[in-house]
C-alpha cells in the first residue's frame, strides 16, 4: 500500500515536516515519488522511519544514523562496522540507564524522607533516624549514594 507524506505522517503520528527532514537528511533511502515528485510512502518505509527514531531515541545522533543509513545501503560488507555502531549506542544507552537508575534511587529515598517528615511533623526525625532503623532498602540507598545531611 502506497501512502501520502500527509497519511504517512498521520500513521506515524508525526509531523510531516518529520518525514521532509528525514528524506532531506537521506534517512529514507527506500522512499519513492510518484511521476509528479510527490513523497510516497509504503508499510516498509513506515517500519524504517521506526527504526531511525528508535536509533534517534537511543542518543544516536542524525549524523551518526546517516553514517549507519549509508552502511546499511552497501550490504553485507558493513555488517561489522554496523554492529559496532550499535553495540557503542547500546553501552551509552546502559550507562545512561545506570544514571537514572541512581537518580530514580535517590529521587525514592527523598520520597521516604518526605514521607517519614510528614509523619512526624519534622523533617528532624528522618534526618536523625539512625541506619538501623531504617528500612533496608532506604538503607542501602542512603549509604550507596553518598547521602548524609539532605
Amino acid at each position: 500500500m502506497l501512502y501520502t507524506i500527509g497519511d504517512a505522517a498521520k500513521k506515524l503520528g508525526v509531523a510531516p515536516s518529520a518525514l521532509r527532514y528525514y528524506d532531506k537528511e537521506g534517512l529514507l533511502p527506500h522512499m519513492e515519488r510518484s511521476s509528479g515528485g510527490t513523497r510516497m510512502f509504503t508499510d516498509d518505509d513506515l517500519e524504517w522511519f521506526h527504526f531511525i527514531e528508535k536509533l534517534k531515541r537511543s542518543g544516536m545522533p542524525i549524523k551518526e544514523i546517516k553514517h549507519y543509513v549509508d552502511l546499511y545501503l552497501e550490504g553485507d560488507s558493513t555488517i561489522e562496522e554496523r554492529r559496532e555502531l550499535v553495540y557503542a549506542r547500546r553501552d551509552a544507552v546502559e550507562r545512561e540507564l545506570a544514571e537514572l537508575q541512581d537518580t530514580f534511587d535517590f529521587i525514592t529515598y527523598k520520597c521516604w524522607y518526605y514521607d517519614e517528615a510528614v509523619k512526624a511533623g519534622s523533617t528532624d526525625v528522618p534526618h536523625n533516624m539512625p541506619l538501623e532503623d531504617m528500612p533496608p532498602k532506604i538503607r542501602e540507598i542512603k549509604e550507596r549514594c553518598g547521602i548524609s545531611r539532605y
